[in-house]
């Protein structure tokens, strides 16, 4: 695990890990914040979808205060397969809001995504969008498909939702063909 924090956080540190060094207490104790932070809205697949690759997370004297992940997801587009960094887990408990926090554990999402995927994606609610859109993650104007157990199927509620950013000095799809997503169980975005 390592810890980055600096002056310009406040004395704040996010923790960063892979999934198989936080351990199952820790693990239980994220997977609880994000309960709640989500109202309920946080299922068992949302779960498994959080989990596998690079957490970021704040803890505080109450217990988790903020968490994001990034986990590895290919994605085609126009005849060629990338390898991305694709947000998950993304929450803050509701008396640390608006403080900054979800924006310092991104900052770290980011950091891995510059140094390990052709770019990053993520889904982002109503709530969160204006987040990513101040980090500078643009909203995907393209078609999003998914290749299904029955084939390609256009998802076209999650057009307006998903987000993109580059990694360091790369540069995004072209809209005008399809990001056609592997195929994960619940919530495919």
């Amino acid at each position: 695990m390592v810890s980055h924090g600096g002056e310009e956080t406040r004395g704040v540190n996010v923790t960063v890990a892979a999934t198989h060094e936080l351990g199952p207490e820790r693990l239980r104790l994220i997977r609880e914040m994000l309960d709640t932070a989500f109202d309920g809205d946080f299922g068992d697949e949302d779960w498994d979808h959080t989990l596998g690759g690079i957490h970021a997370w704040i803890e505080d004297a109450r217990g988790i205060a903020a968490h994001g992940s990034v986990i590895m997801r290919r994605v085609l587009h126009d005849g060629r397969s990338y390898r991305i960094g694709y947000v998950e887990g993304v929450g803050v408990r509701g008396d640390r809001r608006r403080q900054g926090l979800g924006g310092l554990v991104m900052g770290e999402l980011e950091r891995v995504i510059d140094g390990a995927y052709a770019f990053g994606a993520l889904s982002a609610s109503d709530e969160g969008a204006a987040l990513y859109l101040a980090r500078g993650w643009q909203p995907w104007s393209g078609r999003i498909e998914v290749i299904g157990p029955e084939g390609v199927v256009r998802l076209p509620d999650e057009e307006g939702s998903t987000y993109l950013r580059p990694a360091a000095g790369g540069t995004l799809p072209d809209p005008a063909a399809a990001l056609l997503f592997d195929w994960r169980d619940g919530d495919v975005l």
